[in-house]
């Protein structure tokens, strides 16, 4: 099947994904008055991470006032830290409000994208045999969509149930289980408390160790609610207190040498605090970090170190050298009888398209372009890929805060290169100096930040340790950055 869009007015708009970053930059575009786009996905719904990731206890770790459209706020939130069949309701009141029923093309997955350069447009086509044609493409995958699996001796060997926690078996029964948790950060911190109860054992495999701060979470109560409804500034209050938290507290201990030396004193001794939960202190000692705070994302729970009091819960810190039929063997030679393995190992962070394959206009695939490591322009543009832009792309991330407020910044960014589209340009391509000495700026100030220098290893930084996923300086910072497109940084053909 060939669908040519031919007729339709320009420019056509084909959005790669269904979470937070596609659905945010297609209300964006509809808002200014642009109504041919697509919104393609793999899967059978709409939300993302917040579709995928279904384990116990799957919750935000930023507060729900914040992280959530400043367009559409929710005046009644159950919790300050909402969890996730929550935020998934509230991405579905978006896409209804707004009106992007139409736009969708759930369980089509885009395998390759290719640029045209014959008639300025995106030829996608997909895993079924289909063919689209669209004049601006924008790859709105995430950096937490592909779940990452170590390649360990003997995993395929092994006879029982293993899963990793954002692909969660809900049939599996836990009861008098021996279960193996092979990571332990911020999924396996929220849903280890709800599992280990009904374990016989339950053993954390950690890899490195975190800080980890009490989080201040509470059900909000009806009265609050209806205080939310009634006068909305309370709410609007409330997110401006939270913005202020993680702009003038937090992030200066991450992007800031002087910040760090003023303010991660008391972060850590906050999260020493909440260590002194963990009753036996030689493990305590284990788990407490060597590394500065912040150098891996500040974790939160308000559980997760009373859970490992249980006398059927232990933690193993020697590195797993085996899966077998029937447990796991780590470097000391010890063998953990198991029958269950849940990999809470994180994502493929740098796999900002995975799957999609992109071919721009000189026939370079993107990971070609991307062999020395992910850099685009603001994040969103790459030079030989015109008429292309991603949410979420390479230093993007934030250490601390709400990756909302970023996304929100890159939809109204996209917006203004839709409005050049449409106003007769043909293509906009970003130029390769204008990249140079974003990158090249943007690496500086990552080279003394917390997290290229606090001793740690995260998936912040590549194999060659170069950090292709944070923004280097506060939310507010970038939304300056954002707010104007200009047409001086880009190649345009009329």
């Amino acid at each position: 099947m060939v669908s040519s869009n031919t007729g339709r007015s320009r420019p056509s708009i084909a959005i790669v994904g269904s979470g937070f970053s596609g659905i945010g930059l297609a209300i964006a575009l509809k808002r200014a008055g642009f109504t041919d786009l697509t919104i393609y996905d793999r899967a059978d719904d709409l939300g993302g991470v917040w579709r995928d990731n279904t384990y116990p206890g799957a919750a935000c770790d930023a507060p729900s006032h914040l992280y959530s459209y400043s367009f559409e706020p929710k005046p009644d939130w159950t919790r300050r830290f909402a969890e996730q069949p929550e935020i998934l309701d509230y991405l579905r009141h978006c896409a209804a409000e707004y009106g992007l029923s139409g736009h969708f093309r759930f369980r089509t997955s885009i395998t390759d994208a290719e640029f045209d350069t014959a008639s300025g447009r995106w030829r996608l086509h997909t895993a079924g045999g289909e063919t689209h044609h669209h004049d601006l493409l924008v790859a709105a995958c995430g950096q937490l969509g592909n779940p990452a699996i170590p390649e360990l001796p003997g995993r395929g060997d092994f006879a029982g149930t293993a899963f990793h926690s954002a692909r969660w078996d809900h049939r599996h029964d836990f009861r008098d289980a021996h279960v193996a948790v092979v990571g332990n950060g911020a999924s396996a911190i929220q849903f280890v408390p709800r599992i280990a109860p009904a374990a016989a054992s339950l053993t954390v495999f950690q890899h490195g160790t975190h800080w980890i701060s009490p989080k201040p979470d509470r059900v909000y109560p009806r009265w609050r609610r209806s205080l939310n409804r009634r006068v909305p500034a309370v709410q609007r209050l409330s997110r401006l207190g939270v913005f202020l938290w993680f702009e003038l507290v937090l992030n200066p201990t991450l992007v800031s040498s002087h910040g760090r030396r003023v303010l991660s004193l008391p972060v850590r001794a906050l999260c020493r605090l909440a260590l002194r939960g963990v009753r036996d202190p030689r493990l305590r000692a284990r788990l407490t970090p060597p590394h500065e705070p912040g150098c891996k994302r500040i974790l939160t729970s308000g559980d997760y170190y009373e859970a490992l009091n249980r006398p059927n819960v232990d933690v193993v810190d020697s590195p797993i050298t085996q899966i077998t039929r029937d447990g796991v063997r780590t470097a000391d030679s010890d063998h953990h009888p198991v029958d269950t393995i849940i990999w809470a190992t994180g994502f493929r962070s740098q796999d900002f398209v995975a799957p999609m394959r992109v071919v721009g206009a000189h026939g370079i695939e993107l990971g070609a372009a991307w062999k020395d490591g992910a850099r685009a322009y603001l994040g969103m543009a790459v030079p030989g890929f015109p008429n292309f832009f991603l949410m979420y792309g390479p230093n993007t991330n934030v250490g601390s805060g709400s990756i909302v407020h970023m996304l929100e910044s890159q939809a109204s960014y996209i917006v203004q290169a839709a409005r050049l589209l449409a106003s007769g340009v043909r293509s906009l391509d970003v130029r390769e100096d204008v990249l140079d000495r974003f990158d090249t700026a943007t690496q500086r100030r990552l080279s003394t930040s917390v997290w290229n220098q606090g001793g740690c290893d995260s998936w912040y930084l590549d194999t060659d340790r170069r950090n292709t996923n944070n923004w280097p300086g506060f939310m507010t910072g970038y939304r300056l950055r954002t707010r104007r497109l200009a047409p001086s940084d880009y190649h345009l053909q009329r």
